[in-house]
């Protein structure tokens, strides 16, 4: 699968950076919030106003990359989110509670439905193409990869919009750090959405193999790292690149421990999340990452990214999900 076109808007001022970037300090402390941009040139204000947070960052990324590629009407919009629309989600819970369950308006419902980005940007597009919205959990991205790759591999001339977007709202972190999830690293949030086609022409970068593993041992992980690059003709030392998921929370070290011994000390070791924080698909954030890299473009922690070739991306989350993904460059 060859990706011709990426965009992300993420804690970092990561949206349209043409040259890369370099990480903004993080002030937030355990909550990482987006460097939204200004949406007026890609959404029609009266849209905009209808919009919450989520839909805004998914519908801009997804155009952005379209208008990136050159694309109208893509052949599929395909989407991954673990939250949904958790701002409408509240604000119709809230409703509920306040009126006692009587004299409800739909609408916050209807938006509150983990579909609606990908239905929004539909909507915009015009497009009544496939569309799917994958949700699960910390491997929702990778799902929907997986399903974009089936698709090209059935026919190769499409053109499938795919990507991720999950928000943190004021309710959700409370709740979500009651459970003790940010208490060694920050949350955070974000959206990147990818245009993708069979053939390589124009393209920026391939996936090359992504593995999925549930509640794994260790020498799970190992093999399928082994078995994903041997897969694909290459060693580990081939590899000049792992984004890692590890954060300050070392209940999942042993994991990520396996994974630098097993690629080899030749590759640069770059935390993703450290620049996004934590949530569910932030793995889409680690594939634009990627993506800049094989156009050149430098990220925090690398000084010259021209010598990067094939890069890794793991993220173990304390759930029991794995996930590996094999990036090239085109």
């Amino acid at each position: 699968m060859f990706i011709t076109a990426a965009s992300a808007i993420s804690p970092q001022k990561s949206f349209r950076n043409a040259d890369g970037f370099t990480a903004v300090p993080l002030t937030g402390g355990n909550r990482l919030l987006c460097s939204e941009p200004d949406y007026s040139s890609l959404i029609e204000p009266k849209l905009i106003r209808r919009m919450s947070r989520i839909i805004r960052m998914g519908v801009a990324t997804a155009i952005d990359a379209l208008q990136q590629a050159g694309v109208t009407d893509p052949s599929a919009i395909i989407t991954g989110t673990a939250y949904g629309c958790l701002e409408d989600t509240g604000i119709f819970l809230k409703r509920m509670v306040e009126n006692k369950e009587e004299m409800l308006t739909p609408t916050a419902f209807i938006q509150s439905t983990h579909n609606t980005v990908g239905a929004q940007i539909a909507l915009m597009l015009k497009c009544n193409s496939y569309n799917n919205t994958y949700v699960h959990r910390a491997l929702s991205f990778e799902t929907a990869l997986l399903d974009t790759m089936m698709l090209l591999k059935e026919n190769g001339t499409s053109q499938v919009l795919v990507g991720a977007a999950d928000e943190l709202t004021d309710q959700s972190f409370i709740i979500l750090e009651r459970f003790g999830l940010f208490r060694k690293q920050p949350a955070g949030e974000g959206a990147a959405f990818f245009v993708a086609k069979a053939s390589p022409d124009a393209a920026i970068a391939e996936v090359k193999g992504i593995r999925t593993l549930i509640n794994p041992g260790t020498q799970q992980v190992e093999d399928a790292v082994k078995t994903l690059l041997q897969t694909h003709g290459l060693g580990a030392d081939d590899v000049q690149l792992l984004l890692s998921g590890r954060t300050a929370d070392t209940a999942m070290d042993q994991y990520y421990n396996v994974v630098e011994q097993t690629i080899g000390n030749e590759a640069a070791v770059i935390q993703f999340k450290a620049l996004c924080g934590e949530y569910p698909t932030s793995t889409s954030f680690a594939l634009w990452l990627a993506c800049i890299t094989m156009q050149g473009k430098t990220m925090p922690g690398m000084t010259d990214a021209s010598h990067v070739r094939y890069a890794v991306i793991y993220n173990a989350d304390k759930s029991g999900y794995h996930s590996i993904m094999l990036i090239s460059k085109c």
